[in-house]
């Protein structure tokens, strides 16, 4: 891989230390893989989770946030992603976007546009990010340890070579925001429409971006769940810090985002990673884990913690246990994202108030900012009735 511009980070500054020595996460041992091949996670409920985004086998029933209409406007909301992922244009089982990088690229320009400055490439590369529909965006080197050490999937499951050539030395990465209201309704079937939304645009965003790029003479591989971990490049981009329900915090939305990746050619510039006391108020908050219901989050410092084998080694962050976790997901017939509603940082900072509050939790005043957030009730759960406005 060509030397980018600008080294990556330290560990320091992105808040994620790796020890030596380090293991490279394989995409088979990722949850939602290990669910379709792992007799410790597959279970009949697992198999039911999945097959109810159909509207056949959702399993719709009389409690809120459960019924046929929130299922309907969940896997409405999901149809999209599903249907360019399942494409399979080349018989070989392919699931674009989760297993496998998308290919629903054209053949783009055999000219390049030439590129004097790094930086005004960086700038309008993200113009264009935003007015294809991405919320946030970062630029980052290429950083080897993130990508999957290999993939897995196919006809067969198999453990396939990571499909992202090992010379293209920038990762554009993009923060899709979900729905605010939609996840207040955190635990539901309704909720989950926050969640496909975000998808949906992710996708859409991640391909168009791409076949710019390709527009312009330059290679790009477009890639959301698969080939490589998101948060760990988000953090080196700059998106926000991480918490401790293993999440990426923005400052713009707090963990409530989608990221997505184009790994590039196109000369670039980095950004540096942020820093505005993520670090410091987890370390004092612990909500997301006291409203864990599976108890899948961590309350202690960031160790290298390895719960099972979903769990990435030799590196010191905060751990969730990924087995506890998609077994509440199954069990309940839908994702969860209690973390993200209770979180503190999950708030609508278009608000005056609330970016008043986000300064303060970066302060050494952080424990009134908690306080504060106890009071006013924030995270609190809405009904999906009163989202559909019959309450």
């Amino acid at each position: 891989m060509s030397e980018p511009r600008h080294s990556r980070p330290s560990d320091a500054q992105i808040g994620v230390r790796v020890l030596d020595p380090f293991e490279r996460f394989h995409q088979r041992d990722e949850i939602f893989c290990r669910s379709r091949w792992d007799p410790e996670v597959e279970s009949g409920r697992a198999g039911a989770f999945y097959a109810g985004h159909d509207m056949p086998q959702a399993k719709a029933r009389n409690v809120d946030g459960y019924t046929q209409l929130d299922y309907a406007l969940r896997n409405a909301a999901w149809h999209m992603t599903h249907a360019l992922r399942d494409l399979d244009a080349k018989g070989e089982g392919r699931r674009e976007g989760f297993n496998d990088a998308f290919t629903l690229h054209g053949p783009g320009s055999a000219s390049r546009v030439a590129f004097n400055d790094p930086e005004q490439a960086a700038r309008e590369i993200k113009q264009v990010a935003k007015t294809l529909g991405a919320d946030l965006v970062g630029i980052c080197a290429n950083d080897p340890r993130w990508l999957y050490a290999s993939r897995f999937g196919g006809p067969e499951q198999d453990v396939l070579e990571n499909e992202v050539p090992d010379d293209l030395p920038w990762v554009i990465v993009t923060a899709e925001a979900m729905d605010h209201g939609l996840t207040a309704t955190v635990p539901s079937a309704l909720s989950g429409t926050a969640t496909g939304i975000g998808y949906m645009w992710d996708t859409v965003t991640l391909v168009s971006l791409a076949q710019y790029i390709r527009n312009l003479g330059y290679r790009a591989v477009a890639t959301m769940n698969d080939s490589a971990l998101a948060v760990p490049l988000a953090l080196q981009a700059g998106l926000g810090e991480y918490g401790r329900h293993s999440l990426l915090i923005t400052r713009e939305f707090g963990p409530r985002v989608r990221l997505g990746k184009v790994f590039t050619d196109l000369p670039l510039s980095a950004d540096a990673p942020v820093r505005f006391g993520v670090r410091e108020y987890c370390e004092i908050c612990n909500k997301c884990a006291t409203s864990c219901p599976p108890k899948a989050i961590d309350f202690g410092v960031p160790a290298a913690k390895v719960h099972n084998r979903s769990n990435l080694k030799g590196v010191v962050k905060w751990t969730t246990d990924a087995e506890k976790c998609f077994r509440f997901w199954a069990n309940q017939n839908s994702d969860c994202s209690i973390c993200i509603r209770v979180c503190p940082y999950n708030k609508d900072f278009s608000k005056v108030r609330h970016r008043l509050w986000r300064w303060l939790a970066g302060t050494r005043f952080r424990k009134v900012a908690r306080w504060l957030d106890d009071k006013l009730g924030m995270g609190a759960r809405q009904t999906a009735s009163a989202w559909w406005g019959r309450e």
